[in-house]
């Protein structure tokens, strides 16, 4: 297929709408083949033998990603299921400052950037201190084996199924998902506690958190706003500040259960398989607990049970 000029192209836009439209048509489909060539190119590391192949011939795999940081999260299983296989260190290269495209009534923790260089470093202890990622960092002039963020080219749907498959998509790797891929020290002075995350996207307009207020022992990991607006429904409820990610991950694999939205907090109970309950978005169904103590929820009635039911077991 032949690309227009732009002239050309608005020339016919405004002169015979109907040729435009087919060849907007035709001019998407195009790009998703071209895309799809790419991915599944001789060239491209999209099975395990060729990326064992490159192990064995490099004795190392660099990786890079640009986040959301839940996002990174969801990719480590993948990662830990190539560096099982191939038995060479693998390295882990974070890209800041890469735009982020959300609806103008939203806000996000980060402005309009998925991942900034405060992420890259509140993330570092935690990536770092698991036992299949060797090397960790902003990427800078590293050369990169797999580019993590092909998942967002346009051809993987972002908006169903699972984060945690995206870039085992473009692998050709089937990660183990029903197991934990996060490893930590547990704080157990948070033992007794319910710990809560929501963030501004990803919330279920069905859903209200007024009722926990009957609750005790209610801790809040999220940013100061994010904080302010949950306790308008649950005066009662703490504020929990962590200096880094890894603190995060500790409070949550310690605590006695989890409640989260499909924001970065839940990730990590995901990750390490903890008693956790996901508020599932109407608009986005991407998040999908997998393997023992996960639960998710669309209806009031039945957050309610589950936090009942494991609050009192």
């Amino acid at each position: 297929m032949k690309k227009k000029s732009f002239i050309s192209k608005y020339w016919l836009k405004y002169t015979d709408r109907v040729s435009y439209k087919k060849y907007k048509w035709e001019l998407a489909n195009y790009k998703t083949a071209q895309f799809t060539n790419f991915l599944t190119s001789f060239n491209q590391l999209n099975t395990p033998a060729r990326i064992k192949e490159l192990a064995d011939t490099n004795h190392q795999i660099n990786f890079n990603h640009s986040g959301n940081a839940g996002d990174i999260i969801y990719a480590l299983p993948t990662i830990k299921k190539i560096a099982e296989t191939t038995k060479v260190p693998t390295n882990l290269y974070l890209r800041p400052n890469q735009p982020l495209k959300i609806s103008a009534d939203k806000t996000h923790p980060l402005g309009n950037v998925m991942l900034n260089e405060k992420s890259i470093e509140m993330l570092e202890p935690l990536i770092s201190s698991q036992p299949y990622i060797d090397q960790y960092g902003a990427l800078t002039n590293q050369l990169i084996d797999i580019d993590l963020d092909y998942f967002r080219a346009g051809l993987v749907p972002q908006d169903k199924g699972n984060i945690a498959h995206w870039c085992a998509y473009i692998t050709g790797v089937n990660p183990v998902l029903w197991q934990k891929w996060l490893t930590v020290e547990p704080d157990l002075s948070f033992k007794n506690d319910v710990v809560i995350a929501r963030s501004e996207r990803y919330r279920n307009i069905l859903i209200n958190h007024k009722f926990l207020r009957n609750y005790d022992r209610l801790k809040f990991i999220g940013v100061e706003s994010e904080f302010k607006d949950i306790r308008k429904y649950i005066p009662n409820i703490e504020w929990v500040q962590v200096s880094d990610f890894l603190q995060m991950a500790q409070i949550i694999a310690g605590c006695k259960f989890f409640i989260g939205n499909q924001s970065f907090p839940f990730s990590i109970a995901e990750a390490l398989k903890v008693p956790r309950i996901l508020e599932v978005s109407l608009e986005v169904i991407n998040v999908i607990p997998e393997g023992e103590n996960g639960y998710d929820f669309l209806f009031q009635d039945h957050f309610e049970a589950l936090v009942k039911e494991l609050y009192y077991q």
